[in-house]
């Protein structure tokens, strides 16, 4: 697998929809092939008998311009001929898996048993899709979400996808974090001297963003990164702007605000990014030691998309200034 250590000057963390808005815009605001993105990989899981990576290839299918953007997720004019006649003959239906998605997973599927690498197969489908910027797993070991109710625990799609979110919420679990190996290339980049900024997306911090903190070295290299490191908030006026975010703060005792996504990130972050409906906001962050900067977040379009990524820029770049004069 061809590294791409040495030409990346932005890093993002992401997950699946809102964060690759985020990436999608910053490819519009910058060299394509000097960005990296992290996808999430606490969602994946074996459906079927096929891996089925949901994050990275919402990733792959967004910066591709392939990705159904309704949706956010799956492929555009997607066919449901398989799943037609899988619920004909009793099968499970509730994950969907459209026609032109399954070759996705078919073929990962068999390299993957082939002992091929999630990074290479990833990095090699990125190329056939013609995308420029550098798409890797925090890992190649396996390390799923499970979700803590009251009832006991649900592996992360059976409370996504199967129960819609319903379950009430206790905590998370990232299975095997701590003896699993993070993606060396994530490693090097947060280490090299031309890493210009770090770019938290603005996805949920539980579901999201947390699998890929939850390895011990990651998040220290974060914490000893030279390069700022940028949050967005995934929450606009105490809502989130799609999926559980705003229910699991609330259902962890979390107020419901972007001031909990900064101080949630406090230890490692530099920056954060507001939404212009939460400027009341930015005294509380400053509070804790973390610049702030207004933009507009809800991501309803490429120009806003675009806007985002380079006010994002622009204020890695003060950040990063600042930390020098200190």
């Amino acid at each position: 697998m061809k590294s791409s250590t040495k030409s990346s000057s932005i890093l993002a963390l992401s997950g699946g929809i809102g964060g690759a808005k985020l990436a999608l815009g910053l490819t519009h605001v910058m060299r394509s092939e000097k960005l990296m993105i992290v996808g999430n990989i606490g969602d994946d899981f074996e459906h079927y008998g096929l891996q089925i990576s949901p994050d990275l290839d919402t990733l792959m299918y967004t910066l591709s311009g392939k990705a159904d953007s309704e949706k956010g997720w799956g492929l555009a004019d997607e066919s449901w001929v398989f799943m037609q006649a899988l619920e004909k003959l009793g099968g499970d239906t509730w994950f969907q898996l459209g026609d032109t998605d399954l070759a996705t997973h078919l073929e990962r599927t068999r390299r993957l048993r082939e002992g091929e690498s999630l990074s290479a197969i990833t990095v090699d489908f990125c190329r056939r899709f013609g995308i420029e910027s550098s798409i890797i797993p925090v890992s190649n070991d396996p390390v799923p979400t499970i979700v803590k109710t009251p009832e006991g625990d649900l592996a992360f799609q059976d409370y996504f996808v199967r129960e819609g979110c319903k379950p009430t919420v206790t905590g998370f679990r990232f299975q095997g974090a701590d003896e699993a190996e993070p993606n060396p290339e994530l490693l090097e980049t947060l280490r090299n001297p031309l890493l210009q900024a770090v770019v938290i997306c603005p996805s949920n911090p539980f579901l999201s963003i947390d699998p890929i903190l939850a390895f011990p070295a990651v998040r220290e290299a974060l914490r000893n990164c030279h390069a700022p490191v940028i949050a967005v908030s995934p929450i606009i006026d105490g809502d989130a702007v799609k999926g559980p975010t705003a229910k699991i703060f609330d259902q962890l005792g979390y107020p419901v605000c972007a001031t909990a996504v900064a101080n949630h990130y406090r230890d490692f972050i530099d920056g954060f990014i507001l939404d212009i409906q939460d400027s009341a906001l930015v005294s509380q962050i400053n509070k804790m030691g973390i610049s702030v900067e207004l933009a507009n977040t809800l991501m309803t379009d490429l120009n806003v998309k675009t806007e985002l990524a380079r006010s994002v820029l622009d204020f890695s770049e003060r950040c990063a200034k600042r930390n020098l004069s200190l």
